[in-house]
């Protein structure tokens, strides 16, 4: 399954929301922007932003098809407006990753700080929390026994110190693992210790039928 790229496709419509009406139309032949348009363009820009680091992550974890992993993008998650970036289900059948990309500032670095990840002097431990929240809503939905549900984000741009943290979310038990793109592959290849494809493909239908596709 391809990624569809819901952050790109919400990036646009934004675009052209704010263009929409014959002032904003006349204004824009005129090459004039309004406030309007220029709120709706910094809002787009920061939506296509993260657009290209799905897409960057979705190229990455193709390779993971040929090796048993059964890959999916932009699912709607359960009772939520948010959608889930990408969704991988192990060669063993045993683990399903719920893999949320991040296109952080280049010039900073990610890392730990008391307990709580930082890029740069930013804290960016919400969006720690929210795959943590994201893989327990996935694991109540496919509520699929002896599948362990493993929360990931991948951060493009930023270097992360030590090359992958290691870091903590309210109300989950496990670690969140956060990676650079250059760790990401290596780290779910080296995952399965044996192949099933038949409980995979069990587990996967299992994905199809209760996580639709966003769009």
């Amino acid at each position: 399954m391809t990624a569809r790229n819901s952050a790109a496709a919400q990036a646009a419509t934004m675009r052209a929301n704010a263009r929409r009406g014959v002032w904003q139309r006349l204004l824009a032949a005129l090459g004039v922007r309004t406030g309007r348009v220029r709120r709706a363009d910094a809002v787009a820009a920061r939506w296509e932003h993260g657009a290209a680091g799905e897409a960057a992550t979705a190229r990455l974890v193709a390779a993971l098809g040929s090796q048993g992993w059964v890959i999916r993008h932009d699912l709607r998650m359960p009772g939520s407006r948010a959608n889930l970036d990408h969704l991988l289900v192990s060669p063993c059948g045993t683990a399903v990753v719920v893999l949320d990309s991040k296109h952080w500032h280049r010039g900073r670095t990610t890392l730990l700080r008391n307990g709580r990840v930082f890029c740069g002097i930013e804290d960016r431990q919400w969006q720690v929390d929210a795959v943590a929240r994201y893989a327990r809503r996935v694991s109540r939905a496919l509520d699929v026994p002896g599948v362990v549900v493993w929360p990931l984000l991948v951060i493009h741009g930023s270097p992360i110190a030590g090359g992958r943290l290691e870091a903590s979310a309210p109300d989950w038990g496990g670690v969140v693992h956060v990676l650079g793109p250059a760790r990401l592959v290596p780290t779910l290849a080296a995952a399965p210790k044996a192949h099933d494809p038949a409980r995979a493909a069990v587990v996967a239908a299992r994905v199809d039928r209760v996580l639709h596709p966003y769009a």
